[in-house]
């Protein structure tokens, strides 16, 4: 182990925890303390401040919001999500735990999106006799690279970065995040882990565990891991897979029926309906950033219209495949990817978003959406309609108004928590509005 600046070495030095929580901006925010009090701090959480959900990316404070300065909260730390990191050469562990953020008495914060994710899968529990299996996906870039060029997705491509990638998942096991794969991907010097599915709160701490990680082990390569949307106007877009599939409460799968369109059960049909119905309102948590809408355009592989598809990467909702070989099952395998997310958004607020339109689809009995199965771009006007086939949003402003419009989306928030999203959104707009592309995609990847 190296000497730090002041000579000492760096296993003599201190352990910090810290307890973090990933805001409505997608940044993972905490406090810190010294690792062998964490018992101490598990019992009573570390302190926290109201306003600090107004932050926007850029550390500017939106004003107004529902707080000012007054009010004080605690970050109360979910044991189970303890993500300790040791195997990074030349720095401390890294030790941080996901976090409620409750009131004084321990009770849940109104504002908090990690309590409003565990509200919504007890809900879908309690309603529908069912239990949420998820997964996240994220791409993500590496700038400051100095690499000649390879092919995309290239085992060249992914040789040039040794030993980042071994490096990046021996701390993603580590941590606890079940790293699956690591790969090249098609954009300059991408790359994508996926991690295993999980219960849906394991997944959601996982999908902010591992840009944390990822962030971590590049710099000590002196490189900027971003998850931008996009880092180039003329670039491959970074996007968040949400996967979702659903279990009875004794664990069977209920997802997969053979006998019907897309193979989609009707729970599971009844469910993407209510996503697509209110997809253009959830496009702002899920893509909540002036530039998620430089990535969200037609013919790029990512989302641009609500629509259902089967194995079709231009649906925004998503059926995929599973492997037929002998002795699989298609059932345990078998579930729905949601594609109109980003890593500007929190993995629990976009998860809970887009959980909760499909329970009000569930609730409702409302049927499958049609399969789309091609570049929903290319149909007619008149197609369109008759398909149920609409333009996202094209911009951060048009997703805020669109979301204001769908009075049973902005019902399941708190009136301090919309009026502090919309204050928090426009100042991010205001402050962003007279970059250049060029400037906008580095401005966000310098924080994404």
């Amino acid at each position: 182990m190296s000497d730090n600046s002041n000579g000492k070495a760096t296993s003599d030095l201190m352990e910090l925890a810290t307890f973090v929580t990933t805001d409505i901006a997608g940044i993972t925010r905490g406090r810190s303390f010294a690792a062998s009090e964490i018992d101490s701090y598990l019992r009573k959480g570390v302190g926290w401040v109201p306003a600090n959900l107004a932050l926007t990316p850029f550390d500017l404070i939106a004003d107004p919001n529902p707080w000012g300065s007054s009010g004080d909260l605690r970050l109360i730390a979910d044991p189970d999500s303890k993500a300790r990191v040791t195997c990074l050469p030349d720095v401390t562990p890294l030790h941080f735990y996901h976090s409620d953020i409750t009131n004084l008495k321990g009770e849940p914060w109104e504002c908090c999106v990690r309590s409003f994710l565990k509200a919504t899968i007890s809900e879908f529990e309690r309603e529908a006799g069912l239990k949420v299996v998820a997964a996240v996906e994220q791409e993500f870039q590496l700038l400051g690279v100095d690499w000649p060029a390879a092919p995309s997705f290239g085992l060249r491509a992914q040789r040039r970065a040794e030993p980042f990638g071994p490096l990046l998942m021996t701390a993603l096991k580590e941590a606890g995040a079940e790293p699956e794969m690591f790969l090249p991907e098609y954009g300059k010097d991408q790359f994508e882990i996926t991690c295993r599915p999980a219960p849906a709160l394991a997944a959601a701490d996982r999908g902010a565990t591992i840009r944390a990680v990822t962030k971590e082990v590049a710099a000590l390569f002196g490189w900027n891991a971003s998850f931008a949307p996009k880092t180039d106007p003329n670039g491959v877009g970074n996007g968040v897979h949400l996967h979702v599939s659903f279990t009875d409460l004794e664990g069977k799968p209920v997802t997969f029926d053979a006998s019907r369109p897309g193979r989609l059960s009707k729970v599971a049909g009844s469910f993407a309906a209510g996503v697509i119905k209110h997809l253009p309102a959830l496009a702002a948590f899920t893509a909540p950033s002036v530039l998620s809408y430089m990535r969200l355009v037609p013919h790029h592989w990512s989302a641009a219209f609500t629509c259902l598809g089967e194995k079709n990467r231009e649906a925004t909702l998503r059926i995929c495949p599973t492997l037929d070989l002998p002795g699989s099952d298609p059932a345990r395998q078998f579930n729905m990817e949601y594609r109109a997310a980003d890593a500007c958004a929190s993995p629990h607020l976009s998860l809970a978003v887009v959980l909760k339109a499909g329970l009000e689809g569930i609730r409702a009995g409302l049927e499958q959406p049609p399969l789309i199965n091609s570049d929903p771009s290319n149909f007619s006007a008149e197609e369109q309609v008759k398909l149920g086939v609409h333009r996202l949003p094209s911009s951060l402003s048009e997703a805020l108004d669109t979301l204001a419009a769908d009075k049973t989306v902005t019902g399941w928030f708190s009136k301090d928590f919309l009026d502090c999203y919309f204050a928090m959104k426009r100042k991010e707009i205001e402050i962003v509005a007279d970059l250049s592309p060029e400037v906008l995609c580095a401005r966000y990847a310098s924080v994404y």
